[in-house]
């Protein structure tokens, strides 16, 4: 069965704001089901006219652009709350891929109503813009990380982004989340080699202040590890959910 609006599980998170029961019901009209993929699957191709848009509603995924030497590089991750497919309501084809590295369910939304659906509902067209300038902004400074920051720091610096995002869903308990990716993603996200990733994770662990392993993340000092990737360990503002 499908999960209606006013039941979202996501609502009560610490990540999202409220929404008006207006705004509920406009994203019942807009939803047109929902989708389970597993492990493996890809969600949206690069170069595609997909004619869905999502909203994850659990499991993780991940985003990332084919290089024509055959190399990647990993965009970011997705998470429960992620809007996926904009590029594609947008501009008509997707410049990424969104594979799921877990077990997900998602959202269904129709892409030929994208625009119908916010000229009668201008706010939530608001919520839009705003999500794409936050994609931006992490973006750039993801950028940054990989330009200005060294291996510890930027690795630091991303576990960090990782724990907090996790904690306002609620994926955090004693320390832990669930953090469903490879290191090859890790380095692949920062543009670093599989073996100098590996190398800084295991000094990280000797540090005490991380480790991951097994598809868990422990972060044991928080403020230190940011610290140690030159950011702080804000709470993420919160966000509209689509």
């Amino acid at each position: 069965m499908t999960t209606k609006c006013k039941n979202c599980p996501l609502h009560g998170k610490n990540l999202f704001k409220t929404m008006t029961s207006e705004e509920l019901a406009a994203m019942q009209r807009f939803k047109v089901g929902e989708l389970t993929v597993d492990a493996g699957t890809p969600i949206l191709m690069e170069g595609s006219n997909a004619p869905q848009l999502y909203t994850v509603l659990s499991g993780m995924g991940i985003r990332d652009l084919a290089l024509e030497n055959g190399e990647r590089q990993v965009i970011n991750f997705v998470f429960p709350g992620d809007f996926i497919g904009l590029q594609a309501g947008v501009l008509g084809e997707m410049s990424h891929s969104v594979e799921a590295r877990t077990r997900m369910r998602l959202c269904v939304f129709d892409r030929s109503e994208f625009m119908g659906f916010f000229k009668t509902n201008p706010s939530r067209g608001y919520d839009v813009t705003w999500l794409a300038a936050v994609e931006e902004h992490f973006l750039g400074e993801a950028l940054s990380s990989i330009g200005r920051r060294n291996a510890m720091q930027s690795i630091a610096w991303a576990l960090v982004r990782v724990f907090m995002r996790g904690d306002a869903l609620g994926l955090v308990s004693n320390g832990e989340m669930p953090f469903a990716f490879t290191q090859r993603d890790l380095a692949d996200a920062l543009g670093l080699s599989l073996v100098h990733t590996n190398k800084t994770l295991k000094k990280l662990k000797e540090r005490q202040l991380a480790s991951w392993n097994e598809g868990v993340l422990r972060i044991n000092d928080i403020d230190a590890l940011a610290e140690v990737g030159v950011t702080s360990a804000d709470t993420p503002m919160k966000r509209p959910l689509m």
